[in-house]
């Protein structure tokens, strides 16, 4: 397995330390600061995902301080526009690359072939070579905090979630919530729907509209921003959940909590690794018990009983003794896919491509 580092400036700090040894002098080499870019699909304004991202890249430049030199470039879309940005990022001395959603993964791969000395790590990816990383937040985990409180304040027990693209990233938040959500009330069941895009306010808010017409008065989400909880706010539903961090700022009364993505070490730990000469591909993929998932307050209408038994599940998640995906658990069809007593090893949560019994699959 490789290790990088940055060998260029190394080579060039060598070759001048010893320039200097030769004449007598006493001056010392200096190394330039490692080149930092973050690719985001959004802006840091949707206060939701991208967000996340600036702020644990401001979290890395607080801790690291002169040591990097961070570039952001934003409302990248996951296409070919995608390979341009991250060449462009390679070619101009940016030794560590974040691209930070799941559609950038075909680019990184290819863009990381033609610059093998370039780290680029890949969040929410599955594609891995010598110079290309992935990390994640197992946000099922959040879901799972989300589900209980949605299975004790639904008043219809039928929940809604916006979803962006059926992958298995989106696939198991939903299966989380509601399995989660039928421990507290066994009839519950879920409705998701598909935008095919991160962040549309319009379509996340006519989405959200449409499942309050039908009764539904719970929402959850795994998109951007914040319009489908503003909707939720609007129409005096039950709630819904933040998603990526808190928002309660754009619905005080309808957040019940929200699931918080924190970066910040993860991009502190993988950019002093690049410096040091330490950094090897691997996957990254903390929870709860990392800190790298973290549950906003609860709202105000979140009764105290309620917020114990979201806490329990949270806690079980820390401790180990919780697991939303231990069986028995039955798919959409009623077919039995995780007998009791076992647990669903990560591998099949990565492949996760079936709902569980109570979500009424998309169309």
């Amino acid at each position: 397995m490789i290790k990088f580092n940055r060998r260029k400036l190394m080579q060039v700090g060598v070759a001048a330390a010893t320039a200097a040894a030769l004449m007598g002098s006493t001056a010392l080499a200096q190394d330039e600061p490692l080149k930092v870019g973050f690719m985001l699909i959004g802006t840091p304004n949707d206060n939701g995902w991208n967000f996340g991202h600036k702020v644990g890249a401001d979290y890395m430049k607080e801790q690291l301080g002169d040591a990097v030199e961070i570039t952001i470039v934003e409302e990248v879309p996951e296409g070919p526009d995608a390979e341009r940005v991250l060449r462009d990022l390679a070619s101009t001395g940016h030794d560590l690359i974040f691209a930070t959603s799941f559609g950038y993964g075909d680019y990184v791969i290819k863009v990381a072939q033609q610059f093998p000395d370039v780290v680029f790590d890949h969040a929410t990816g599955y594609q891995r070579s010598e110079n290309v990383g992935t990390y994640n937040a197992r946000f099922h985990e959040g879901r799972a905090v989300a589900g209980t409180i949605a299975g004790y304040m639904s008043e219809t027990g039928k929940a809604g979630y916006i979803g962006s693209f059926p992958i298995p990233e989106v696939v198991m938040g939903i299966n989380s919530f509601t399995l989660a959500a039928q421990k507290v009330n066994p009839d519950f069941t879920m409705t998701p729907v598909y935008i095919s895009t991160w962040n549309d306010p319009a379509k996340e808010a006519d989405a959200a509209r449409a499942m309050l017409d039908q009764g539904i008065d719970v929402i959850a989400q795994h998109t951007d921003g914040p319009a489908a909880l503003q909707v939720v706010e609007e129409r005096g539903a039950v709630g819904g959940f933040g998603q990526g961090a808190d928002m309660s700022e754009f619905a005080p009364q309808a957040q019940l909590t929200s699931i918080i993505d924190w970066w910040g070490p993860h991009y502190v730990e993988t950019a002093q690794a690049v410096i040091d000469g330490t950094w090897e591909s691997g996957d990254s993929w903390p929870g709860l018990k990392e800190g790298a998932v973290v549950m906003g307050p609860y709202g105000p209408t979140v009764p105290a009983e309620v917020a114990a038994a979201a806490d329990a599940v949270r806690e079980g998640q820390i401790d180990g003794s919780f697991n939303i995906f231990t069986g028995p658990i039955y798919d959409s069809n009623g077919e039995l896919r995780v007998p009791e007593g076992e647990t669903l090893t990560d591998e099949q949560l990565l492949t996760m491509d079936w709902y569980v019994q109570g979500v009424n699959p998309p169309s």
